[in-house]
């Protein structure tokens, strides 16, 4: 193959040195620390160079994590019952009385239409490689048989306004009347289908009131800036409680420890651990030493980078694909809601549609990341029927095109795509390269930065198979026959090593 020119040689080079430089310790150098990249949480005080003791996962996890591509991110909790779009962020605008509400609405909740092994076969047919299920959002409501327990809450309807109240209950699916552990039967039946298992868990906890103020908690204190290391974003203006005692703070990362320590010891191989918001730099230390134990628990695991910075494993870019390659040695994964939000959706016209899923899945597989499409289902447990239309619809045309996107690599510097609708992919032995038009190609597809081997064959996969190519000093044209199939994408399998 003929080298790129001198702008994309310099790219290339690039990209192989900071690869090399950043492997396995996405902090390996100054430059990649510095770099701000979209989802990518590092805050001020987390170490930028982990612990010497401290270790991420190993190659062949990474390896598997990029190797995934494709995945399906529910979140389902107690928003659902409330018919929440957009998890359990709406919380916080609620006013004292509707807080109040929702946090009885677990009592009533009894979601019949669940059937975990339905949504695996689902998934697997929809060309899902992964999953991510959300053990517990910031509502505090955990979907799993936690043993520990909650001993302090929020009275949002006590007389003279909100108060602490002492209690004593899991505040979980099991004091539910449904009364099952949902996590567990979503691993087990996961398991069963090969699918890769993400667990979301919050770090805050807007239930259990000795997180106050982390998180964005509605109960803060006074200082909570300060405090939880954050601007605390409020829909309204906060309730005022009582500062954080030092026992109660150690209560609270008891607790956090604890059922993190159950997600990774209850429910089999876990592939990725998803955390989500921070704690703040007072509580650091023991966060800490809790990602450590964790990383000793299964060696194997991912971490989401939220909360805890180079400490994680990989990134999400949240509701955007970057807009090139990105440079840091650590993995990413773009999170997307297909409605309007990560939860259910009822609104038929806000689902994006099969083309957009393709089109997102295509340009962050090119730029070397995965892309991850969130859905949620009612209160019953079943998923709109357009949600699962139009991912029916993508996954038909990703597993006719499988070979280009599951287990490939994105091209050295610049080489990911030619112009506006040209994407590329290649095998790991740099074999083929597999050019995906977002758009059907107008006749003759002309590619400028490949080289087919002589005398091989160009293969438009989707059952078209080989088409007429020749090289020339303009690059590589491909003929598209006039009767090849209308598609989502067009991708062409390409030799051009030996």
């Amino acid at each position: 193959m003929a080298l790129p020119n001198s702008s994309l040689l310099r790219s290339w080079i690039l990209s192989l040195a900071l690869c090399a430089s950043a492997r396995f310790c996405p902090a390996a150098t100054e430059a990649e620390r510095n770099i701000v990249v979209p989802g990518h949480r590092n805050q001020a005080y987390i170490d930028p160079v982990p612990d010497a003791d401290y270790h991420h996962a190993p190659e062949a996890a990474y390896d598997a994590f990029r190797d995934m591509k494709y995945a399906v991110r529910i979140h389902w909790g107690i928003y659902a019952v409330a018919g929440m779009a957009h998890e359990s962020w709406p919380f916080l605008g609620l006013s004292d009385e509707e807080r109040q509400r929702y946090n009885q609405l677990y009592k009533t909740w009894n979601p019949q239409g669940f059937d975990a092994e339905q949504w695996m076969r689902f998934f697997e047919q929809a060309g899902f490689h992964g999953l991510a299920f959300t053990a517990k959002h910031h509502e505090g409501f955990s979907m799993f048989d936690t043993k520990t327990r909650v001993h302090s809450r929020v009275n949002w309807a006590a007389p003279g306004g909100p108060a602490l109240e002492d209690c004593d209950l899991a505040y979980s699916i099991m004091e539910t009347p449904y009364h099952r552990d949902i996590v567990k039967e979503i691993c087990d039946a996961a398991h069963r289908h090969g699918l890769m298992i993400d667990l979301y868990f919050s770090h805050p906890d807007w239930y259990d009131a000795d997180f106050r103020p982390y998180g964005y908690d509605p109960a803060q204190v006074e200082g909570s800036d300060t405090l939880a290391g954050v601007v605390q974003r409020q829909h309204r203006p906060a309730a005022m409680f009582p500062p954080v005692t030092a026992a109660e703070q150690d209560r609270m990362m008891a607790r956090h420890r604890e059922q993190l320590r159950e997600l990774l010891t209850n429910y089999g191989k876990i592939d990725m651990l998803c955390l989500d918001i921070s704690l703040g730099a007072k509580v650091w230390p023991q966060m800490k030493q809790t990602v450590k134990q964790l990383r000793a628990i299964q060696p194997d695991v991912m971490f989401r980078d939220r909360g805890i910075g180079n400490y994680g494993d990989y990134y999400t870019p949240e509701q955007v694909v970057p807009s090139d390659k990105q440079p840091t040695g650590m993995p990413w994964m773009v999170i997307y809601p297909l409605g309007s939000g990560f939860s259910y959706d009822p609104v038929n016209g806000n689902y994006k549609g099969a083309k957009w899923i393709v089109d997102n899945l295509v340009d962050s597989v090119a730029k070397g990341g995965n892309f991850m499409v969130g859905i949620g289902p009612d209160k019953d447990g079943r998923f709109h029927p357009t949600a699962i239309a139009q991912i029916t619809e993508a996954g038909s045309w990703i597993r006719a095109n499988a070979e280009a996107i599951y287990s490939t690599r994105e091209r050295p510097g610049l080489l990911w795509k030619e112009g506006a609708g040209v994407r590329f992919t290649r095998t790991k032995d740099n074999r083929f390269v597999y050019a995906i038009s977002l758009s059907r190609p107008q006749g003759t597809l002309v590619l400028k930065t490949v080289t087919a081997q002589p005398n091989s064959e160009v293969v438009l996969l989707g059952g078209a198979g080989s088409v007429p190519w020749r090289q020339t000093a303009d690059g590589l044209e491909i003929t598209v026959p006039e009767n090849a199939p209308a598609a989502l994408a067009y991708a062409f399998k390409i030799q051009t090593g030996a």
